[in-house]
């Protein structure tokens, strides 16, 4: 079932040196999550794989297959505390919020779009002797087949029934967000972990950003927030890059950082986390040719993650409907995967790619922006001023070939890192049938990483630990290190469970030194997926993983 094959997942990251709950000592932290020496590795090439395919091996000189134009890339780094006036120019401080409510019973907290449930007619197990059943909705928090699971054993629980008579549960409907319901009906709803109907209270706003404060006096005019989003940096800093580099329309500023949101329900596993990592790239381009840079990089950024070894039957490219685009947007798509959390059929984001049109340059000179009449206008108060001013900087680009002003339309690719990095360990999980030690056939654990990803590139192996093999191997060992390449070497245990261990953290190649390298100057080479085993000169060994690491 897919909850079991997470479960291994999660539980293979934390037993090879993947992630671990952050602080798991004191109890952990909720929506908070550490790397450890491996995935810190996998998570740097999902960003060094990113930004070089981006960024730094971007060829500005060739015209990619597809694109519009050439066009230069380049990189910022800014910091995460901005000035404050950012985030309410932008939006953040008024809108970025998700709906929350509280259970007066459990004294819990829930997103509202979390909680979801299904309506059931029943009659509960506390209510009187005469009273008649009552249609319920009995909720959950939860996603895929587990949900169905948690919301019969709740039903049973509710209704005082024995776990064999969940046939005789009569439920009315399908499950459903509890967003989907309207408050009057609020009354009839039975809240995750709550034994009464009714004790939710009303939705309301729940503002994601971090607050913190600046200097040491403390006061309002104190208060910062922990960036929500990497991309506010690259727009206050268009006209810096324009000046500072050659850099012209159309062209793409890249960032790598961290950003913050106060999730009130993180959940599932690091899908949904309090501290996260983005890599988000603006692409700056003439309003007449944003429609094509958007097609362009909505359909480069999907191949990304193919080239990289995600297989088509996970991943979708999902247009967003008229009624989900935010309001400034002319168009979004959401790079989404099947992520093995999710029932059959659903699909959790990796990536979305916003056609903002001109609203974010335009916010940061004249001040914040809502919809009128169909029209984005400058937002103003009851004094008729702007509600958030802008910062009365010119923005606005000259084209000194067309002799032209105007305000760029920007594309933006925005990926999470952890959520790509999750995606990249979900889909390379695989479990096959390979001889062990003896020839019997077990079950093997292994992650089929693409070679750019996989922390560790090749393991070294003496066949066993005398007649000059721990040495040999030790000089092919530090060979593979002076030219870059991710190694280690390893000399415990039968040659097998080498084997078995390297495949179960996406080593693609081992390398064992054996009687015959002595004599002839030959090892052999072993293939993580197939399993082929071939004799490479040692004289040659790194350069045949480089050309095979290379594909």
């Amino acid at each position: 079932m897919a909850e079991n094959r997470m479960d291994k997942i999660v539980a293979l990251a934390k037993r090879r040196g993947f992630i671990f709950q952050s602080s798991e000592i004191y109890g952990g932290i909720n929506g908070f999550w550490d790397y450890g020496p491996l995935g810190v590795e996998l998570k740097r090439n999902v960003r060094n794989a990113w930004w070089a395919d981006m960024i730094t091996e971007h060829d500005e000189l060739f015209t990619p297959a597809g694109a519009p134009s050439s066009f230069d890339m380049v990189g910022v780094e800014t910091s995460i505390i901005m000035h404050p006036q950012v985030w309410k120019v932008s939006g953040h401080f008024d809108l970025f919020v998700d709906k929350m409510v509280d259970c007066r019973e459990t004294r819990s907290r829930y997103r509202l779009d979390h909680v979801k449930g299904r309506w059931i007619e029943g009659k509960l197990a506390d209510a009187a002797a005469d009273a008649s059943p009552e249609t319920l909705f009995v909720c959950a928090v939860g996603d895929g087949p587990e949900l169905l699971d948690e919301l019969t054993k709740r039903a049973l629980k509710l209704f005082g029934m024995r776990s064999n008579q969940a046939d005789k549960l009569n439920w009315k409907s399908e499950p459903a967000s509890l967003a989907t319901l309207p408050v009057e009906q609020f009354a009839s709803v039975i809240a995750p972990e709550a034994k009464s109907k009714g004790t939710l209270t009303d939705p309301r706003d729940f503002n994601l950003m971090f607050k913190t404060t600046l200097g040491a006096l403390g006061t309002d005019a104190d208060a910062a927030y922990l960036r929500p989003e990497t991309a506010q940096g690259m727009f206050v800093n268009f006209k810096n890059v324009c000046d500072s580099s050659r850099v012209k329309i159309p062209f793409g500023i890249g960032q790598i950082g961290k950003s913050f949101r106060n999730e009130i329900t993180p959940r599932n596993f690091t899908f949904r986390s309090r501290e996260f990592e983005q890599m988000e790239m603006e692409f700056f381009c003439p309003p007449s040719q944003s429609l094509d840079w958007y097609t362009y990089w909505r359909d480069r950024r999907y191949n990304w993650y193919i080239n990289l070894g995600v297989s088509k039957e996970n991943l979708i490219l999902r247009e967003h409907a008229k009624d989900e685009l935010s309001h400034y947007s002319v168009g979004t798509a959401d790079v989404e995967y099947a992520f093995p959390f999710l029932a059959p059929g659903e699909y959790g984001e990796l990536e979305g790619i916003a056609h903002r049109g001109n609203f974010d340059l335009r916010s940061h000179m004249e001040g914040k922006l809502c919809k009128k009449d169909g029209e984005l206008v400058v937002e103003t108060g009851p004094d008729g001023k702007p509600k958030y001013a802008g910062s009365g900087k010119d923005l606005s680009y000259f084209d000194d070939q067309t002799r032209e002003r105007y305000l760029p339309h920007v594309i933006e690719p925005a990926a999470g890192c952890d959520r790509a990095t999750l995606a990249f360990l979900c889909e390379a999980y695989h479990e096959d049938e390979a001889p062990d030690d003896k020839g019997a056939m077990q079950t093997r654990v292994l992650l089929k990483f693409h070679p750019r990803l996989a922390p560790i590139k090749v393991a070294v192996f003496p066949l066993i630990k005398k007649d000059g093999m721990p040495e040999k191997a030790a000089e092919i060992y530090r060979e593979f290190k002076r030219a870059g390449i991710a190694a280690t070497f390893d000399q415990q245990a039968a040659i097998g469970r080498r084997y078995r261990r390297m495949d179960e953290i996406g080593t693609p190649f081992c390398v064992t030194v054996d009687g015959d390298t002595l004599s002839n100057d030959t090892v052999t080479i072993r293939d993580r997926d197939t399993l082929e085993q071939i004799r490479v000169s040692v004289k040659e060994l790194v350069n045949h993983v480089q050309e095979r690491l290379r594909g």
